[in-house]
């Protein structure tokens, strides 16, 4: 399957060759400062499928963390692509608000971070949820 997304400006545009590895909510308190407040909805890509076709992300990694991810985004709207995660680099967690058919996304398979979950943040009926981070 052909996966295309985009930053809101369009500076950045990505594509992937993949079904997707896996469909995720996450509330950890990070996501929450990406996303203005609430749940981070993303899909898990291979990353050796995962390219840009068109501009360059920003990189951003906390310094103050052993092991920081790294976040992907647009330097001039500031989207938010995707994060890469030295736990399994073999994955990159893409947005989904920045695919260009969020359809593909179906719902979270799993709500992951429920441990820093607001009281405002819903999580549907029958979606496994994890403390932290599974397995």
């Amino acid at each position: 399957m052909s996966i295309t997304g985009r930053c809101y400006c369009g500076e950045l545009r990505y594509e992937a060759e993949a079904q997707t590895v896996f469909r995720a909510q996450c509330h950890c308190r990070e996501c929450q400062y990406i996303s203005g407040g609430g749940a981070n909805f993303v899909i898990g890509l291979p990353a050796a499928t995962f390219r840009y076709v068109h501009g360059e992300p920003k990189v951003f990694k906390r310094q103050d963390l052993a092991e920081p991810a790294t976040r992907e985004f647009c330097g001039t709207c500031g989207t938010h692509i995707l994060t890469r995660t030295p736990r399994n680099t073999e994955v990159v967690i893409v947005k989904v608000g920045t695919l260009d058919d969020p359809s593909v996304y179906e719902g979270p398979q799993i709500a992951i971070w429920t441990d820093d979950k607001q009281p405002y943040h819903l999580i549907a009926d029958g979606v496994a949820t994890f403390p932290g981070f599974p397995g």
